[in-house]
């Protein structure tokens, strides 16, 4: 009748896996309670029985305590098969997300092939390697011209390493003559030196003196 006087009523959709998972849980976690609840009951007929006397009074409080016992046997038999319904199931849902999971890794990576399909055609090979010859070329030239630039003027060379280092000792060794440092030097006589100026002069008993580069006396 729905189809003549308006659309048909659209189906609703069924429990999800999420869905029936949680209500096997939570038929479970209810099993669970009746059983802790029976657990007291039967606790305190048991603690009932050990107060009283043999006789008939006793019977009764053990059959009651008896048929709390089938009971919970019942109770943990069905919360035992819930959990298994609920583990399976479990299981299931996840092997299905692990087959959502890798079909969404597998187009991932079909695009990203396409990708760098389309990049490497727009690149040649032996561009890069001749890029790289050149840019090697470069670097060598600039190298050479670094040193080029870095060479000394009238050095001699004929004259190696251990000359130099010979000549270094020697004077190392070597009593300097205050001749040696200046040959028109004026006679200060027994004068000491005491110190320099802040200006940079020395300064002698007899007065502050000029010096050069090399912090001797300069001449006048």
């Amino acid at each position: 009748m729905n189809r003549f006087f308006g659309k048909a009523k659209a189906k609703e959709p069924g429990p999800t896996m999420g869905d029936t998972i949680s209500n096997t849980e939570s038929r479970a976690d209810s099993v669970d309670k009746k059983i802790q609840k029976l657990d007291v009951e039967i606790k305190k007929y048991g603690e009932q029985m050990r107060r009283m006397r043999p006789g008939r009074a006793q019977q009764l409080v053990k059959q009651k305590a008896m048929r709390l016992l089938k009971q919970k046997r019942q109770y943990e038999n069905q919360h035992m098969n819930l959990q298994q319904q609920g583990f399976n199931m479990e299981q299931q849902a996840f092997a299905i997300q692990t087959v959502k999971d890798t079909q969404q890794t597998v187009n991932v990576m079909k695009q990203a092939k396409t990708e760098l399909t389309k990049g490497m055609k727009k690149i040649n090979i032996n561009d890069v390697e001749n890029l790289q010859d050149d840019m090697e070329d470069l670097l060598e030239d600039s190298n050479e011209m670094q040193e080029i630039l870095g060479r000394s003027y009238g050095v001699p060379d004929d004259v190696g390493d251990e000359d130099l280092e010979a000549e270094l000792d020697m004077l190392a060794d070597m009593d300097m003559d205050p001749s040696l440092l200046g040959e028109d030097l004026p006679d200060t006589g027994d004068s000491l030196l005491v110190g320099p100026t802040p200006d940079g002069a020395l300064v002698t008993p007899a007065g502050p003196t000029s010096v050069d580069e090399f912090g001797l006396a300069e001449l006048n």
